[in-house]
């Protein structure tokens, strides 16, 4: 473990499991441009009340808000709030644009129903977040101001750091948006693979944490079929149904390739991974194992 961080150090190195880790409550997402300093929790910023009344109504709406800025730059904007909204949880997810004059008349209401707002301008570049939160917990700090600085250097316009995204024993990380994919543990040339591939339409399943917005279960039965099948689109594997039965989910998940459309049973039971540092580390890291992974007969027709 690092000096001051609590967490095993397997997490941030990626020895340790992260699949099936992404946030659930990603569905859609209100990034708002605020230089700092940032407290530890959203509420306790010092914002303007027009501002932390958006971020109210924001969590209203089950909508993930979080605060941005430029890597390495501190300066306060001047004129209109600037702000993003993404919307993950669609057929085509988008990330659209706005410049405020009054945050109020923010349609969020047409977000949640996956429709642009009126003030808003889609977005064709994709957005790369690298959580650099050190109040909210010091690694974040310590392992992602760097990262962030390193890829927009690489990536110059597309990179942001921001607020808490959940996860901080899996720093550094970064999320892709529009689709909103999790990626943990991240190294330098892990996270320009990672960018890499999204810009491509693909994902790395090195390091990937999963999808934000569906249940962790979920997540861990997508990767496993990915794994299976290495199929990497980012839309080529979703699943289509589950069920829970005791501590078990049970999925039927769809995999599309250029050779057609396959369907697995998949079954996948919470784990705890512990890693290999003795009574030093934190407690046990939970996980996802696979128990089962079957491919379906098509139905006769």
């Amino acid at each position: 473990m690092a000096n001051g961080c609590e967490h095993p150090a397997a997490c941030h190195t990626g020895e340790a499991p992260i699949l099936a880790s992404a946030t659930k409550k990603g569905r859609f997402w209100l990034l708002i441009e605020h230089a700092g300093p940032w407290a530890a929790e959203l509420e306790e910023c010092r914002l303007p009340d027009e501002v932390h009344r958006l971020i109210s109504r924001a969590r209203a709406l089950d909508i993930r808000p979080q605060l941005i800025r430029r890597p390495g730059r501190r300066e306060a904007r001047t004129g209109p709030l600037h702000v993003y909204v993404a919307a993950c949880a669609v057929d085509d997810p988008w990330l659209a644009e706005a410049f405020l004059e009054r945050p109020d008349d923010l349609d969020l209401g047409a977000l949640v129903h996956g429709v642009v707002p009126e003030s808003c301008i889609l977005v064709n570049e994709p957005m790369y977040l690298v959580c650099t939160h050190g109040r909210h917990n010091a690694c974040c700090a310590r392992l992602g101001l760097p990262l962030a600085r390193f890829l927009d250097e690489n990536l110059p316009g597309e990179v942001w750091e921001t607020t808490h995204v959940g996860g901080d024993r899996y720093a550094a990380n970064l999320v892709c948006l529009p689709h909103g994919l999790y990626y943990g543990s991240m190294s330098q040339a892990a996270a320009i693979a990672a960018a890499n591939a999204y810009r491509h339409g693909e994902v790395v399943l090195d390091r990937f944490r999963g999808r934000a917005g569906i249940p962790e279960p979920l997540q861990a039965a997508e990767h496993f079929v990915r794994a299976h099948t290495g199929e990497i689109s980012v839309g080529g594997v979703a699943v289509e149904s589950s069920r829970s039965v005791d501590d078990s989910t049970i999925c039927v998940v769809r995999c599309t390739t250029k050779r057609g459309t396959s369907r697995f049973r998949v079954v996948v039971e919470p784990t705890v991974f512990t890693a290999p540092c003795g009574s030093l580390c934190a407690d046990g890291i939970p996980t996802y194992r696979l128990a089962e992974l079957s491919e379906l007969t098509p139905a006769l027709t």
